[in-house]
Order: structure tokens, then sequence, then C-alpha cells
């Protein structure tokens, strides 16, 4: 099933199951599950498909990025958070920030995994069976906030307004069995700049949740975001930030393509 949220004509807000085209309007919710109604819905604009209750990501997790970072690939996962205020929905606008400048803000291609039911201290072995499905993000990165300006910590250069596009569907998890087949890429101003495939994860979502989960309870609508491959602007010669006018894309091959132009901040 490809779960979507979208806003109709009088203003409300609804899940749907996209279909050849026209959205069927789901019954439920996240922790319980969905099913599909009868009634056709008329979108007027798609948000992110779904309203995260925490946001965990993980950095040097492809083995090639790590290596374009001259980075030494981490024993443990690198865990950091980003705000949920930072969602943005597709198509809508990344916003460089003006008010606390940066001119280094950097585009990830990840896959997005969301949790469907709760968890803790879950296996490897039966972590997939806690995700609801997968979708498109990208981690915005303020590369001076990451790693000057931050205190040390890299949430700050990642949790500004605009900086966690989601979309454009939530591919339910039973359509896509193995997470670790799919090719990803991002496509600046229609030129790849990253393109790898999610078999090149250090560890694997099935291995991320399981350690995510450890001693902490995963709620339904967690959101993780599984790092990003090489092909950064940070470490690019000469380095390629995002600017005013660009169109950044994320696609990732059986979920779909999200396209969010970029602006400065107001």
């Amino acid at each position: 099933m490809n779960i979507v949220r979208v806003q109709v004509r009088d203003g409300s807000i609804h899940y749907g199951c996209e279909v050849a085209n026209e959205v069927f309007q789901l019954e439920g919710g996240l922790e319980h599950g969905f099913s599909q109604g009868d009634v056709l819905l008329d979108p007027v604009r798609r948000l992110a498909p779904v309203v995260p209750t925490a946001i965990y990501a993980i950095g040097l997790n492809y083995r090639e990025h790590a290596a374009e970072m001259n980075s030494e690939l981490p024993e443990y996962p690198v865990v950091f958070m980003k705000s949920t205020a930072s969602v943005l929905d597709p198509d809508c606008p990344i916003e460089l920030p003006r008010h606390l400048h940066s001119d280094q803000v950097d585009y990830e291609c990840e896959l997005a995994v969301v949790i469907g039911k709760r968890c803790k201290n879950v296996s490897a072995k039966d972590a997939l069976d806690y995700v609801l499905g997968y979708t498109c993000s990208n981690d915005v990165s303020a590369r001076d906030w990451q790693k000057k300006l931050g205190g040390g910590q890299w949430m700050k250069g990642k949790s500004f307004d605009t900086f966690c596009p989601l979309g454009p569907v939530l591919v339910t998890a039973d359509q896509i069995p193995n997470p670790q087949i799919l090719p990803i890429r991002t496509i600046l101003n229609g030129e790849i700049r990253q393109e790898s495939y999610t078999g090149d994860m250090i560890f694997t979502v099935a291995e991320l949740i399981a350690f995510l989960s450890g001693s902490t309870t995963l709620l339904p609508g967690t959101v993780i975001l599984t790092g990003t491959p090489p092909g950064v602007g940070v470490a690019a010669t000469p380095q390629r930030f995002l600017k005013p006018g660009d169109d950044v894309a994320i696609e990732i091959s059986g979920i779909g393509r999200l396209r969010n132009p970029v602006v400065a901040e107001a």
C-alpha cells in the first residue's frame, strides 16, 4: 500500500491510499493500522506522509560516504536527533537559514524508516516486524552549525525549519521485504550528485532498529533516517552547497521522488 497524507479543499487533512493516481481515504491510524475505505479524496496539497513522534538519524552509515569524509568505519551507529518541527512537505521550499546564518547547507538523500508498533529491546531478527513502511528523506544539514557553531553537537545544524523533507508516499513494509537492495540518489538541478544503493549501509535497517530500541522505547510514528551515501556537497571539489533557486530531488527505487526547491529564509 502507498500511504499519503493530503489536504483537501475544505482544509481538512486525511490519510489516503494512492492507487493509479487516485487517493482513497484510509480508516485507522499509525499505531493500530489502516484499512482502505471507499471514499475518493480530491487532494489540493500533498503533505509529508507521517507526523513523526521522534526523528532519529544515523551518521556515517555508508561505507563509501565514510571514505569520502576520511572517517573510520564506526564500531556502533552514530546517532543524533532532528527536531520534529524540521519536517517539510513534498514540493515545499527548503529555507536556507538567514537569522542564524549559514552558507554551507548540504543535501543528504536517505531511506527513512517509520516504526508502526511500540518496540523496545527487539532483536535484529525481529526488528523489521515493527516497521510500518519506508519513505524518502533529505537530511538537510548546515555544515557550519553541525561542525563548528553547534556546541559540539550535530542537532542544531540538522534541525533548522524545513531541514527534514519526507515523502512523497509511505510504502508499507510488505511491499519492501528487503530494504537493503534499494537504489538511492540525489538529483540537484537535473544532475545526479549522489547515487548508490542501500546495501552499502554499514548497519542494516534491522540492526539500527535493534540498536535504537535497546533500553529505549520507540513509539509508533518514530522516523529513523538511515544515513547517506557518497556525493554530499561538503565532500565535493569544489564544495557544492545549496543556494536559492536550486531544485533538489531524492529518488529511491520502489518509493518515488521527493522534490523540493531551495529559497533563502525570509
